[in-house]
């Protein structure tokens, strides 16, 4: 059976994990099995447009219980994908003791067998908003998990009026063939309508792309990284995707300000593998399938994070290489550190995708090296070079289109909210660019390249 089919088929089972996310709230351990199944079979499905009440918006869950109940819960990798998954959550008020449940397969009862229960503490800490209250932010780890393999989970404090809905994910398999992952950047928003055009934004992508294994965001996900509803919109908004599916962020200008991103830090727990010296989670790395990932930061201390970079790709054996940054290096503009940093250890070292963001419009260049197209022709496929692309805002920011390049292959403004999907195999990248509207905006292919042994 060929990828493209089985990727369907798990996918479709994932569709049916997934429709536990929207669980009923306050089930005790005295609750009969039946009364949880029944919660389980008739909750809101993943995706569904219905908008949830208020008191749901504000708590996420419908008991009102706000103080204690958790919200902006995010998922994301920060160990290996294949045996762990990563919990971020906020609590109006702080405590001090987290906890993180996992259950093996989609049936909720089984929280109420300790044979079947993994239990994880987290850490707790709190974050002081700019009006001086103080919130509780609270970061799990699952690990030691089973590749390939279906997961219910629910965060809170122990107390079981206080737990979380419960959400399905998976973990990466072993001997991946391929996969396929969400891109996006600036969602960029004020007000709550300004984030329904985000929702919009994943809506599409998630129902053209159902089989996607996680989303990574090019940064500035809100306008002002203090604006705590701005970031409570944001991730509402996203929650019927990213309860389950990893939300993978980097560093823009506006999450990170005058060299702080308090508010940035707290809503993600992610690899602790970043260059030193650079505030947690602003660089890291990680692998899936055939794919190593490199997430830098834009914002400052550009030499310190390319010894750091040259060191991470010397021993890098992933055929493929995609790097992911704000501030282009090849964009509508161009980000003059970056290109005199970054892009030579991109030459050296064979990056094949460069993700950019922050000029809100979109742009591909041909494949590039030394600063040159690599193709008389522009050929995409076969080219020894890197590709770098601007996606289009997920948010409501578009800017004015800028002057045309040399390197650029495909350069618009849409005035359209934009997504990617890329598929990635062993042997072949496939990009392809989609406005919120469904319109196939651009796509290519590339092939592997040879990569030298470390």
């Amino acid at each position: 059976m060929d990828f493209k089919n089985k990727s369907w088929l798990i996918f479709a089972a994932v569709a049916v994990l997934v429709g536990v996310t929207w669980l009923a709230a306050g089930q005790g351990r005295n609750e009969s099995r039946e009364s949880e199944e029944n919660a389980v079979n008739h909750q809101q499905q993943p995706g569904e447009t219905n908008a949830p009440d208020q008191e749901t918006a504000k708590t996420g869950r419908p008991d009102g219980n706000a103080e204690h109940s958790p919200q902006a819960i995010v998922t994301t990798f920060r160990g290996d994908p294949r045996t762990s998954r990563a919990f971020t959550w906020h609590t109006e008020t702080p405590y001090e003791d987290p906890v993180l449940q996992v259950v093996k397969g989609t049936d909720a009862a089984n929280f109420q067998d300790p044979a079947r229960l993994l239990e994880f503490q987290g850490e707790a800490s709190k974050l002081t908003l700019h009006d001086g209250k103080i919130k509780g932010i609270y970061k799990a780890e699952a690990t030691e998990l089973e590749p390939g393999e279906s997961y219910l989970y629910r965060v809170g404090d122990g107390n079981e009026a206080r737990w979380s809905e419960a959400a399905a994910f998976r973990t990466e398999p072993n001997n991946m063939e391929g996969f396929t992952f969400i891109n996006v950047a600036d969602s960029q928003g004020v007000t709550e309508q300004d984030f329904e055009l985000w929702r919009n934004t994943l809506e599409e992508a998630f129902r053209q792309f159902p089989e996607a294994q996680f989303l990574i965001h090019n940064g500035d996900l809100t306008e002002n990284p203090e604006d705590d509803a701005a970031w409570n919109h944001l991730l509402n908004k996203a929650r019927p995707w990213t309860a389950s599916v990893p939300l993978m962020p980097v560093t823009g200008n506006h999450d990170q300000v005058d060299k702080q991103a308090a508010a940035f830090i707290s809503h993600f727990h992610l690899p602790d593998n970043g260059a030193a010296n650079l505030l947690p989670g602003t660089t890291y790395t990680f692998d899936y399938g055939p794919v190593h990932f490199v997430m830098l930061n834009s914002e400052g201390k550009f030499k310190e994070q390319a010894e750091w970079l040259k060191r991470d790709l010397e021993v890098n054996r992933k055929p493929w290489v995609i790097v992911a940054i704000h501030r282009p290096a090849y964009g509508g503009n161009q980000t003059k550190k970056v290109i005199k940093h970054w892009v030579p250890l991109f030459d050296e070292y064979g990056v094949d995708l460069v993700l950019q963001g922050h000029n809100h419009e979109y742009s591909r260049s041909y494949p590039l090296k030394n600063g040159d197209i690599t193709s008389s022709d522009g050929s995409m496929a076969s080219s020894d070079g890197t590709v770098y692309v601007t996606i289009n805002t997920s948010g409501q920011k578009f800017n004015e289109k800028k002057e045309s390049q040399f390197y650029h292959k495909v350069h618009l403004q849409n005035r359209k909210q934009m997504y990617a999907a890329i598929t990635v195999t062993d042997d072949t990248l496939s990009y392809q660019a989609y406005a919120v509207d469904g319109e196939l905006v651009d796509e290519f292919e590339l092939e592997r390249k040879d990569r030298q042994e470390p």
